[in-house]
C-alpha cells in the first residue's frame, strides 16, 4: 500500500487506516455488533480480536492506527501489540485522542458510557495516560469531538498547551462530530495562539449519507492540514447487506463485467475519491470485514457513479439524530 505525508506533520500514513473505536470496549453503536462479536465480550476476547486485526492490517500495509482514551482498553491493546510484535517507533503512525473518559466499567447497556470534558486538567491527565501506554509510538494527539458548545476552541490555557506540545514534536489534531461539523472545522482553522494555529490534522465524519463536511475539509486540506475521515460506513448502516443504503451503493457501483463490489468497499472508495481525503478509517471488528474494507483500494469510482452515490445523502440534522438513537450494544 502506498504511503503519503499527513498534511504538514511529516507523518507517514496510508490511504486506509485502522480505527479502534469498536474493538477496545465491549459496547459500541455499530449496527450488527452482536452478529460480529457474539456473546463473549471479555477483555481477553477483545484483546485477541484487536491483535488479529492489527496483524492483518499491518501485513496488508496499513500504517495508520487511530485510538482514544475513551475507547476502553484500545490504547492498552495497541501498546501490547506494538511491544510484542516489536514494531519500531515510526514504522507505524499512531494517533490518539483526549477529551472523553470511558466510564462503563466494561459493561454493556449502562446509561452512560463516556463523559466529555475538554478542560486543561483532562488534557494533562489523559496525555500522561496515553504516553504511559504508547510511549514513543504516540505521534498524533487530537481533541476528541470538539464542539462550539464545549468552548475548547476558545480556551486559551488548553490551546497554549497544545501549541507547547506541538513545539515538543507531537502532532496536534482536532476531531469533530455532529450537524455543526462545518462550523467547528472553520472555527478550528481560525484559531491562533501567539499567531500559531495548534492544529495540523482534522478528523471528521464524511460518508455518502452525511457529506456536509466536504467543503470545510477541502478548506482544511488547502490550508495544509491532514484530513482523516471517520465513520465512512455510517456506523455500519452502509455495510449491512439488508440495508437499503447498502443496496443502493451496490446497485450504483455494479459493473457490466458482473463483478460485485461489496457495499462497504464502495462506501470507503467514495471517501477515498475525495481529493482532500488523506486517510479513511476502517472500523472493522473482524478480519473479514477489514479485508473487505481494504478492497476499496482496488475500486475505481467513476465521476458519474460518485455523483449518483451522493444522491443517498440525507439532511445533516436527520443523520445525526438517527445516529444519536443507535443503541450501544
Amino acid at each position: 500500500m502506498k504511503t503519503l505525508r499527513l498534511g504538514s506533520t511529516g507523518l507517514e500514513v496510508t490511504p486506509i487506516g485502522l480505527g479502534l473505536a469498536a474493538i477496545g470496549r465491549p459496547g459500541y453503536i455499530t449496527v450488527g455488533r452482536h452478529e460480529d462479536l457474539g456473546d463473549d465480550r471479555s477483555v481477553d476476547a477483545l484483546r485477541w480480536r484487536a491483535d488479529a486485526l492489527l496483524d492483518t492490517a499491518y501485513s496488508a500495509g496499513v500504517r495508520y492506527v487511530d485510538a482514544a482514551r475513551s475507547y476502553g482498553r484500545a490504547e492498552e491493546f495497541l501498546a501490547s501489540w506494538l511491544e510484542r510484535r516489536r514494531v519500531p517507533p515510526g514504522a507505524l503512525t499512531v494517533g490518539s485522542k483526549w477529551g472523553y473518559t470511558y466510564v462503563a466499567n466494561w459493561q454493556v447497556g449502562v446509561e452512560v458510557n463516556e463523559v466529555k470534558d475538554h478542560s486543561l486538567a483532562t488534557l494533562s491527565r489523559q496525555l500522561g495516560e496515553s504516553r504511559a501506554l504508547l510511549g514513543p509510538w504516540l505521534q498524533l494527539y487530537q481533541i476528541h469531538s470538539a464542539t462550539l458548545e464545549s468552548g475548547v476552541l476558545t480556551e486559551v490555557a488548553v490551546l497554549s498547551e497544545l501549541v507547547h506540545q506541538r513545539e515538543l514534536g507531537l502532532a496536534i489534531g482536532v476531531t469533530v462530530s455532529g450537524p455543526r461539523q462545518v462550523e467547528v472545522i472553520r472555527a478550528a482553522l481560525a484559531v491562533r495562539v501567539d499567531g500559531v494555529n495548534p492544529f495540523q490534522v482534522v478528523q471528521a465524519t464524511w460518508n455518502v449519507l452525511e457529506p456536509s463536511a466536504g467543503p470545510a475539509l477541502d478548506e482544511a486540506h488547502s490550508a495544509g492540514l491532514g484530513v482523516i475521515v471517520k465513520e465512512a460506513l455510517a456506523n455500519g448502516r452502509l455495510a449491512r447487506g439488508d440495508s437499503e443504503h447498502a443496496a443502493l451503493l451496490e446497485r450504483i457501483a455494479s459493473r457490466p463485467d458482473g463483478a460485485a463490489p461489496t457495499a462497504d468497499a464502495i462506501a470507503i472508495a467514495a471517501a477515498l475519491a475525495q481529493p482532500w481525503a488523506d486517510v479513511v478509517l476502517s472500523g472493522a471488528v473482524t478480519k473479514s470485514q477489514l479485508v473487505s474494507n481494504l478492497a476499496a483500494l482496488e475500486l475505481q469510482i467513476a465521476a458519474d457513479q460518485l455523483a449518483e452515490l451522493t444522491t443517498a445523502a440525507i439532511p445533516a440534522e436527520r443523520y445525526w439524530d438517527e445516529r444519536s438513537r443507535l443503541a450501544w450494544s
